[in-house]
């Protein structure tokens, strides 16, 4: 039986790999050091119930990572501290960059001496938000809609061809530091490597906050009825992200284990996009009226005009290539993901509602 070990596996995203995967038959055991709130929840009813091995350990420490025992036949690194505003004021900036960055490359370092294929979940934040922001957008009743695309951006959505000079976050410098090195190992050591862009994921199991995970946010907010502001690009909420289903980005990837766990894995260091695409995605006015409906709160939403660091006013995913070379394409629309999502809370509120209130 093959092996996986996912790094950051008792988060959102690493719980619902660990979970899909065993299910599929492989043998799953995941390292995490359970720093962020709601994590030994998710450990307790999403980890241990499927079977899971859990060992505490923290990607920061080389030493942690060399004490698992076991051999194992590839390894997802999705272990991150995955605020865009963390580092924007200075203080966090170290703690970011130490988890991002010198975690991945104790990871890469680690797959390295083992012959270890690695899957990277990467952000979408990599793509310049001063590019995007300055692409030309018309403004409609709803939401901004992009009117003439630039370089790697048309109305399919932002390519993995986009220009990568400009200004990012140290987020997303963090994540494409990641990448360029993981890239590296895959040409200097032939190891096997997938590098996957994520656009926002959603779905039940998600602690949504303000700078992360916004759709979750915005329907705990309205569920509890919390207070709500539309912030930045004139504070009407009519900015767009796409959103992506957790468990389609699982069945992303487990078509990418098969990959990657052939005889002869062909992939070394290829980019990929995993978004909700121009079928899956929403405004935040748009989210609004959908989280009133399921929710039957509606919130007097406030307004800041000013735009914060590192906000887009518009991004969508173009999954052209992801889509061309794993025949895979995103499933669920973004009601569905709202819905899901809120069936899961109204069940969980009694475990989960500390961490949203």
């Amino acid at each position: 039986m093959k092996h996986i070990l996912i790094t950051g596996g008792c988060g959102f995203v690493g719980s619902h790999l660990a979970v899909d995967l065993a299910a599929r038959g492989y043998r799953v055991t995941v390292l995490d050091n359970l720093s962020r709130p709601g994590s030994e929840i998710l450990l307790k009813k999403r980890i241990l119930p499927h079977g899971i091995r859990f060992v505490r350990g923290d990607v920061r420490d080389p030493e942690d990572l060399a004490g698992l025992k076991s051999t194992f036949s590839l390894m997802i690194e999705c272990s991150a501290e995955p605020s865009v505003l963390a580092g924007t004021r200075g203080k966090d900036a170290r703690h970011l960059l130490d988890v991002n960055l010198q975690g991945a490359i104790n990871c890469f370092e680690w797959a390295r001496e083992r012959r270890v294929p690695v899957i990277f979940l990467s952000t979408s934040r990599v793509y310049p938000y001063d590019r995007l922001n300055a692409c030309r957008y018309r403004e409609t009743p709803a939401r901004f809609e992009l009117r003439k695309g630039c370089a790697g951006v048309s109305m399919r959505g932002v390519s993995v061809e986009m220009s990568l000079q400009g200004t990012r976050s140290l987020y997303g410098a963090s994540k494409l530091c990641g990448e360029l090195i993981l890239r590296e190992y895959a040409a200097q050591y032939d190891l096997p490597a997938i590098i996957n862009r994520c656009g926002v994921i959603a779905g039940p199991w998600q602690l949504g906050k303000i700078d992360q995970g916004v759709f979750t946010f915005w329907l705990s907010r309205h569920y509890f009825k919390k207070p709500l502001k539309y912030i930045g690009f004139g504070g009407t909420g009519k900015q767009v992200r796409d959103l992506l289903h957790v468990q389609d980005l699982a069945a992303l990837v487990a078509k990418q284990v098969g990959g990657l766990l052939a005889d002869k894995p062909v992939f070394r260091g290829e980019i990929f996009n995993a978004g909700g695409s121009t079928g899956v995605n929403l405004s935040l006015r748009e989210t609004t009226a959908i989280c009133a409906e399921l929710t039957g709160n509606s919130l007097k939403i406030g307004s800041v005009k000013e735009n914060r660091p590192a906000d887009v006013i518009w991004y969508v995913t173009d999954n052209g290539r992801t889509e061309k070379f794993f025949e895979w394409k995103p499933q669920r629309l973004a009601r569905n993901i709202l819905e899901d999502t809120f069936q899961w809370l109204k069940d969980n509120e009694a475990d989960f509602k500390k961490l949203f209130v």
